[in-house]
Formats: structure tokens, sequence, C-alpha cells
């Protein structure tokens, strides 16, 4: 096979261990305030958890599936571009909570 058709296969990502892979939906990562102001990306929030969307989950994850909201301390992360995107990677031990669709009897808040 040459260079160029090489190139062109897409190859699928499979996480290992306890790795969550993870995607921040808000554009650009901006967010905003309660009041409405808008706050860059580029600023500095201290000790401030964030919210991101589980795209991909490694085999020993056991308390996360693909589609939940987790929260987690955005200096405990990895970050790392697939095809353009931008993902983060996360150990499962990094997770603070989870949002989830699923109904298996645990009890909590409601987002």
């Amino acid at each position: 096979m040459d260079k160029d058709k090489k190139d062109d296969v897409k190859q699928s990502i499979v996480m290992t261990s306890d790795r969550i892979l993870v995607q921040i939906p808000s554009p650009n990562g901006e967010m905003r305030s309660r009041a409405g102001i808008l706050i860059p990306a580029t600023a500095q929030l201290s000790k401030r958890l964030v919210w991101a969307d589980v795209i991909a989950i490694g085999p020993n994850v056991r308390q996360f599936r693909v589609g939940d909201k987790v929260l987690f301390n955005p200096e405990d992360r990895f970050e790392v571009e697939v095809q353009g995107e931008d993902y983060l990677i996360l150990r499962e031990r990094d997770v603070h909570a989870v949002a989830t669709d699923r109904e298996d009897g645990g009890t909590g808040l409601y987002l």
C-alpha cells in the first residue's frame, strides 16, 4: 500500500485500562456566568469542576458508560486531538460525579 492510501485509512480508537475519553460540549470551551457574562476558554478558573460527555471507555471502567456526563477537575486530564476534534483523557478515579440516563437503582440529583 502506498503512503497516500495508508494515510486515508481510518483507525478505531480503543481506550485502555481505566481511561475515559471525554469531550467538553461547549464550543471552544467558553462558558457563561449566571449573569450572562461570557467567560473565555483562556480564563483561569481556580478549583472549578467541569462537565464533559463520555465518548469512549477502557475495559476496566466500571462506573461510566458512553453517553454519560462526568464531572472532573480540569487539572487532572490529558488533552488529545483526533481528526481535528479535541478530546480529554481522564482516569476513572479522577471523576467526581456522573449524570446518566441509566436507571440502576442509584440515588442522587437530577440535572
